[in-house]
């Protein structure tokens, strides 16, 4: 027993340890929207049931939603993507915020942002419509804008991180965001970042990347494996096809049957010269490619049979075989042909198989769960494996965590998202900075001290925040995404009685600050009581300090002190219509229209 808490707190150590990790993605971003009906009835005209609409949710999707997977398991992410300039785009931007991913995407007007809308009844998928044509190409000039968002995002995730190189996540899903001149970008690039993964429905077109992991499904493995094979020898082997004709939708259909073209696995190890493997990329003729009506995988040479159920096996080869055994053979091969470091097969409910350098193969399970409710979890596995990774923990420490992401996300139907809470959670270890959130002046200088050892940056901001509102959360939410830790200084009720006028504070300081401390995005509070922050500015030394408002840095009073103690000053802007100023006027107009018609009043009571 106490070797399995030992072993909990060990992996919550490598959690806690990814914190403000720098994270760039890129590639295909899109909008999984979730539509949820009733139906009682059937359709007159058509024997289809009749669908009432009962609630609507809008979700990151792709790389979208691997970067707000990083940021919710508390790595710092941004993401570069092309976006349409549509609803759909502002839906997705809007996801991206409360998230707090930096959104570097680049709006691409005439593209639509790719959409996946699911219709639900009794929590079971009936359709799913995808718009957003991935035959749509990139302009020259939304390439070239794409190109130089990826280079600034890289330099300014290096400079927040005080110049450590960023992870990078490449998230290609054959939707046209990583076009060549992207993928060459990256690669001739390969050197300005510490890790990096790779996500490809089309592992071949990466080869020259060298990624320090790889996640292929297990049908994405099977085309790279039956791919490479074709350049290799002919005779019966491993095959592919997707019944549906789409090579970007898995898990593909796998039968039994001979390879077209005769193509296969020899005995023979993998060729000296990677380049030679992946000949399909580079047009070198027949590659065992699916054709037109021919769905079938067959590894007979050996006595392993891939079906649709998983692998079957001969009298000869024995028995028990299934998707695991076949991937785990094949992983020094995946490694080869990928030039990864790591391949994690992932395999759906039946977990995944992890490979690395050391040719020992980690195994790790799942629970079976209704597909509606595993959306969006290889994109929690692979946040939280790269995560881990870019920490320098151990192989089999980053297979288990990423793992459980995955697993701890499925509960429900929607769009998966692992936090970091979660994580912990599920780890038996909460989630706890060791310090309350409700600090004194003194408590927050030795607090400071600490995160400043560890390495974490401090965001620090100050105001009133008397009447809390959704323009305060989203200022808040935003100034957290800024680094690792967030402060919010609270003016005392005296202090904002000299500021704001007698009538206020409407609500006491305790009330105020409680309120704040609540919020999963404050990690500390404290009252000042002087008009100006400076003492405590002083005191914390932040890294970056925040405002709210539309003026530029240079206006705000405490940004030439915030600078010579060495921090950064950002200005974020108010959500619209939304003050504490406008509130109370509201509240008292409605005040005032009670006093004056008394009928209002007894009309609600």
């Amino acid at each position: 027993m106490a070797g399995a808490a030992a072993e909990q707190r060990r992996l919550a150590t490598v959690v806690e340890s990814w914190s403000g990790r720098p994270v760039l993605v890129i590639g295909d971003a899109m909008l999984d929207e979730w539509r949820f009906a009733e139906s009682d009835r059937l359709c007159r005209e058509a024997p289809a049931p009749v669908l009432t609409l009962r609630r609507r949710i809008s979700a990151a999707g792709g790389a979208a939603n691997t970067a707000v997977n990083i940021a919710a398991l508390g790595g710092r992410a941004v993401l570069v993507a092309p976006i349409g300039a549509d609803v759909a785009g502002d839906e997705l931007h809007d996801c991206l915020d409360r998230a707090g991913v930096w959104d570097r995407t680049v709006n691409q007007p005439g593209r639509p942002t790719p959409v996946k809308r699911r219709m639900l009844a009794g929590n079971q998928i009936l359709l799913r419509e995808d718009s957003g044509d991935p035959d749509d190409p990139l302009t020259d000039d939304g390439v070239a804008r794409l190109l130089t968002a990826l280079d600034c995002a890289t330099e300014e995730l290096r400079a927040a991180a005080g110049g450590v190189a960023p992870t990078l996540v490449v998230c290609d899903y054959a939707l046209g965001a990583l076009p060549a001149p992207v993928r060459a970008w990256l690669v001739a690039n390969r050197d300005r970042y510490a890790t990096v993964a790779l996500d490809a429905h089309d592992l071949a077109d990466w080869r020259g990347l060298a990624p320090t992991v790889v996640t292929p499904s297990f049908a994405e493995a099977t085309r790279l494996l039956a791919r490479a094979a074709g350049t290799r020898s002919r005779g019966t082997a491993l095959h592919l096809d997707h019944p549906d004709g789409d090579p970007a939708e898995g898990p593909s259909e796998l039968t039994v049957g001979a390879a077209p073209g005769g193509a296969g696995l020899p005995d023979s190890p993998v060729p000296d010269r990677p380049d030679e493997a992946v000949g399909l990329a580079a047009g070198l003729g027949p590659t065992g490619e699916p054709t037109p009506g021919e769905g079938r995988v067959a590894m007979t040479g050996d006595g392993l049979s891939v079906t649709g159920t998983g692998v079957t096996v001969n009298a000869t080869a024995g028995e028990g075989v299934d998707r695991a055994v076949l991937a785990e053979s094949r992983l020094a091969e995946l490694r080869a042909h990928t030039g990864a470091d790591v391949v994690a097969v992932t395999l759906d409910t039946e977990g995944a198989v992890v490979g690395g350098a050391d040719g020992e193969p980690r195994r790790s399970h799942s629970t079976p769960v209704p597909a509606s409710h595993a959306v969006g979890a290889g994109d929690a596995y692979l946040a939280a494996m790269t995560l881990a990774l870019a920490a320098d923990a151990p192989l089999s420490t980053a297979a288990q965590l990423a793992q459980l992401a995955a697993t701890i996300t499925v509960s429900d139907t929607g769009t998966c998202v692992c936090g970091r809470e979660d994580l912990l959670n599920a780890l038996d270890v909460p989630a706890d900075t060791g310090h309350p959130a409700l600090v004194g002046a003194d408590e927050l200088t030795t607090i400071a001290a600490e995160h400043r050892a560890a390495g974490r940056s401090i965001v620090f901001t100050n105001g009133c925040f008397d009447v809390l509102h959704r323009g305060h959360v989203r200022y808040l939410e935003q100034a957290r995404a800024l680094g690792d830790l967030l402060v919010v200084a609270v003016n005392s009720d005296g202090s904002v009685r000299r500021l704001k006028g007698a009538d206020r504070p409407v609500n006491p300081v305790e009330d105020r600050i409680a309120l704040l401390a609540a919020l999963s995005c404050v990690d500390h509070v404290v009252v000042f009581e002087e008009d100006s922050p400076a003492s405590l500015i002083e005191s914390v030394r932040p890294d970056v300090y925040v405002k709210g408002g539309d003026y530029p840095p240079e206006l705000v009073p405490e940004a030439p002190l915030v600078r010579r103690l060495g921090g950064q000053v950002r200005t974020l802007g108010y959500v619209p219509d939304r003050s504490t100023s406008a509130i109370i006027d509201r509240i008292r107009a409605h005040s005032q229209d009670r006093e004056t018609d008394p009928s209002l009043t007894s009309k609600r009571s």
